[in-house]
């Protein structure tokens, strides 16, 4: 059995920023990594659900939102993924940023914080997605973005 794209990138070498995962057709998947591979600091589900909601509703509201396909977490706990259709990568990175500012920002609700709303309403905190992302954030603004994990 082939071993998947993911599997093929030494996790050892990876650090916090943003990656191109892989890329088909007209679809870019981004490997947005909050935190170092195997370095036992995951991120707990309040934190990583709670980013998830806010992160995909800005997004989804943003001058690419159309272009979306899908942002969630990693299962492993250490970052998440975003699907982008047709948009260069300089118009993601300054899209990513854009929305973590937004996030730490954020004064009111949670977005989708609700029982109609999500399945798990319960587990939500503006605080652990604001935290999340203003660190993320400072790890964006602070290196440079090649995109292209480490040799």
């Amino acid at each position: 059995m082939e071993r998947i794209t993911s599997f093929c990138v030494d996790h050892d070498k990876i650090g916090k920023g943003i990656y191109v995962s892989r890329i088909d057709g007209d679809i870019t998947t981004y490997d947005m990594r909050t935190r170092i591979p195997n370095a036992g600091e995951y991120m707990d589900n309040v934190t990583m659900h709670s980013v998830e909601h806010m992160f995909a509703t800005y997004v989804r509201n943003s001058a690419i939102g159309e272009r979306v396909i899908y942002f969630g977490p990693m299962g492993c706990r250490t970052g998440f993924y975003l699907l982008v259709r047709d948009t260069p990568k300089e118009v993601v990175r300054d899209t990513v940023l854009d929305v973590l500012q937004k996030i730490v920002a954020h004064e009111g609700a949670m977005f989708g914080q609700s029982r109609k709303e999500c399945g798990n309403y319960r587990e939500l905190e503006l605080s652990a997605a604001k935290a999340e992302c203003a660190a993320y954030l400072s790890v964006l603004q602070n290196n440079e973005i090649t995109f292209a994990y480490p040799d």
